[in-house]
C-alpha cells in the first residue's frame, strides 16, 4: 500500500502540473487564452456539440463557457448553429479560421514539449504518457480502470 507521504508528494506534483500548462500557454497566439485553446481542442477531438456539453466535458459552469464560445465566435473561430434537433439549442463548431488555428496550437505546442523534454528518452516519454492516461482513467470511470493495463516496454 502507498504511504501517506507519497500521496502528499504525488498531490504536490499535481499542482505542479498548473506550472507547466502555464508555461505551455505562454507560446499561445494573441487572442487566445488556455481557456480558449482547450474549448478548441475539445471541438477539434470530439467534434461539434452543445454548449453544455462542452461545460460538462471541461468541468465548468455553462456561463464560464458562454463567455468564452462569445470570444470564439467574434474572433471567428467557431460558429454557432441552430441545433435541428432543438431549434432554441446551438450547436458549436469549428470554422476553417479555428481548424487553422488549432492545427498551430497542435504544431506550437509539440514544438514546446520537444524542447522541454529534449535530454528525456523516448522511453521515459512513452512511461509519462502511459502513466498519465492511466491516472486519468481511474478518475474517469469512478474509481475503474480503463486506461491502458500494461506500461510500454
Amino acid at each position: 500500500m502507498v504511504e501517506k507521504a507519497m500521496y502528499a508528494e504525488l498531490m504536490h506534483q499535481l499542482g505542479g502540473i498548473r506550472g507547466v500548462r502555464r508555461e505551455l500557454g505562454r507560446d499561445l497566439p494573441a487572442g487566445c487564452s488556455s481557456a480558449t485553446a482547450d474549448i478548441l481542442v475539445l471541438l477539434g477531438r470530439e467534434g461539434n456539440m452543445r454548449v453544455g456539453r462542452l461545460a460538462e466535458l471541461l468541468a465548468l459552469d455553462t456561463s464560464v463557457i458562454s463567455r468564452h464560445v462569445s470570444h470564439l465566435d467574434a474572433m471567428g473561430w467557431i460558429d454557432r448553429r441552430a441545433d435541428p434537433a432543438d431549434r432554441r439549442s446551438r450547436i458549436l463548431g469549428l470554422t476553417p479560421e479555428g481548424r487553422a488555428l488549432l492545427a498551430e496550437l497542435s504544431d506550437s505546442t509539440a514544438q514546446s514539449l520537444a524542447r522541454r523534454l529534449n535530454g528525456w528518452s523516448v522511453e521515459d516519454v512513452e512511461r509519462l504518457i502511459w502513466l498519465m492516461a492511466r491516472l486519468r482513467a481511474s478518475f474517469d470511470g469512478a474509481g475503474t480502470e480503463r486506461g491502458p493495463q500494461r506500461p510500454p516496454s
